[in-house]
């Protein structure tokens, strides 16, 4: 079975001659069908570039990018995979409901027939009651649920995650990464998600990449072969420990980045 989604040499260099800034360099990752993987990384790595790129808002200097076992081009590659930015976007002179069926209604789906489909979800979402509001109105995790019920009723089966929890408090980010795990086991849709908080990555993971300092490649994956389903409590045991002290290791900058 193909990969769901790989990237075989990807580079990315913007400009040209001697100002020219190489941000990716040959990078290699896969991800199987419904797998949870993530990539973490110092800032300026990359890591928004690749998404880029794997959305086909860009196109790789060198390299390919394959959808199941298929080489993509950009022009391919866009609106065939769900992206979440870090900011959630939503658009604040639509109600909650109305922003959540704006992928369907660019499909083509009826705005009745869109906010059918969107309101069997709310109640899984944590939507439930809040059809009528406005953006400004409710919380910042809920700002994030409704972001990512319009990614996922846009219907792709594969979601770029931006460090869709970056803004929230410790609190509200732990509560976050567990309904996104169950809403993840539900539905099992393929995931690569970027943070930079690595409990946050080994917690929800079957996978995760970790990119050099700029330009950015692949250091090293490292397997979270932990049970699932996952509680929180997982994070203090002494695996989860003991593969935080290896991601750490990784992201240690060398003396040349130091030095740089």
């Amino acid at each position: 079975m193909h990969p769901k989604l790989e990237v075989r040499g990807v580079t990315k260099t913007f400009g040209s001659g001697a100002g020219s800034v190489t941000a990716l360099a040959g990078v290699d990752l896969e991800v199987a069908p419904g797998e949870f993987v993530s990539v973490i990384g110092p800032s300026g790595c990359g890591k928004s570039t690749l998404f880029n790129i794997l959305a086909g808002l860009d196109s790789p200097s060198t390299g390919q990018v394959l959808l199941d076992g298929a080489p993509c081009a950009a022009d391919d590659l866009l609106g065939r995979i769900g992206y979440m930015p870090q900011r959630d976007l939503l658009m604040p002179w639509r109600t909650v409901l109305d922003n959540t069926i704006l992928g369907l209604e660019i499909r083509g789906v009826s705005r009745r027939e869109a906010r059918l489909e969107a309101l069997r979800l709310f109640p899984e979402f944590g939507l439930e009651g809040f059809e009528r509001r406005w953006p400004s109105e409710i919380s910042g995790g809920m700002r994030q649920r409704a972001a990512l019920l319009r990614t996922f009723l846009a219907g792709r089966d594969v979601i770029l995650l931006d460090e869709p929890f970056g803004a929230l408090d410790s609190l509200s980010r732990a509560g976050m990464q567990q309904w996104l795990l169950q809403i993840w086991e539900t539905h099992r849709k393929t995931i690569l998600f970027v943070t930079h908080d690595i409990d946050e990555a080994l917690f929800l993971s079957d996978r995760v990449y970790v990119m050099s300092h700029r330009p950015g490649a692949i250091v090293d994956p490292v397997s979270v072969d932990i049970p699932r389903p996952r509680d929180y409590e997982v994070t203090t045991s002494v695996e989860h420990v003991e593969r935080k002290e290896r991601l750490l290791e990784l992201l240690r900058p060398t003396r040349e980045v130091l030095e740089a």
